[in-house]
């Protein structure tokens, strides 16, 4: 479904899940915008699409959804920003744009809090969302190559109120015995460096069991996970393979084929 101002609708995500706490929460916003009358209406109408665009390129900006209720007058608003100062950057841009300006007498019934992300298993209604945090770049090639060869054993997200935040994939290793690489972990950027990423590496090792769990690079950020180095033959020139549990030392190991010639 596409709505008055160019938004596509997605399914309803799933918003359970294992709490996360960052060091700084996200900021959520959510209510109605109410039209005066039919000139209000014609403004929204008229300027919404430009202050939609204007705000998801915010580099704070995880989540912007405006869209027309049944009631015409009356616009239903999702908003989720990275912490409060990235709150605060996108009201300071608001108020000074034409948008800002010509709207500021609407009626507004908003309710803001902070909110803190959750770890679940990834579902069919996080596709779009999982898509523009990968976008169309290596990961999310990967990803996809490794649903069509059978390959990916967990997915899971990070989600903020049910929306993409964080991503991090296990698929089958090849090894001296049964085991699991840890290749794809995605943060959005603006989360970085407040735990999430740590997050998602301890719930994929939750949901590994007892079979061991193989990364490469980021030596520091897997240590603090509980990963050590380990004496194991990478099939990428130069890696440093870091291993939560036991392989065999001198063990040759290769990844899923996905992540062959990308």
């Amino acid at each position: 479904m596409i709505c008055n101002c160019g938004h596509h609708a997605a399914a309803d995500p799933e918003l359970g899940g294992e709490p996360v706490t960052l060091s700084r929460p996200a900021v959520a916003l959510h209510g109605r915008l109410i039209c005066r009358n039919a000139a209000d209406m014609m403004t929204a109408l008229d300027l919404l699409p430009a202050h939609v665009t204007a705000s998801r390129a915010e580099p704070g900006c995880l989540l912007f959804r405006i869209e027309q209720s049944d009631n015409p007058m009356e616009w239903s608003l999702a908003e989720i920003f990275a912490d409060a100062a990235a709150f605060t950057a996108h009201q300071t841009r608001t108020a000074a744009s034409l948008w800002g300006q010509l709207s500021r007498d609407m009626g507004r019934d908003f309710h803001r809090h902070e909110v803190q992300p959750r770890i679940r298993p990834e579902s069919p209604a996080d596709g779009a969302a999982l898509d523009a945090l990968l976008g169309d770049g290596r990961e999310g090639r990967i990803l996809q190559r490794l649903r069509e060869d059978g390959d990916l054993a967990h997915s899971l997200i990070a989600h903020l109120e049910g929306h993409a935040v964080g991503h991090v994939a296990l698929s089958p290793m090849q090894a001296a015995r049964p085991a699991l690489a840890l290749g794809l972990l995605t943060v959005h950027p603006a989360l970085r460096g407040r735990g999430l990423a740590r997050a998602l590496i301890n719930a994929a090792v939750a949901v590994a069991g007892p079979l061991p769990v193989v990364g490469m690079g980021q030596q520091r950020l897997f240590a603090a996970c509980g990963f050590h180095q380990a004496a194991l033959v990478p099939d990428v020139d130069g890696a440093v393979p870091m291993i939560h549990g036991t392989l065999p030392a001198g063990s040759a190991i290769r990844h899923a084929r996905a992540f062959s010639g990308l």
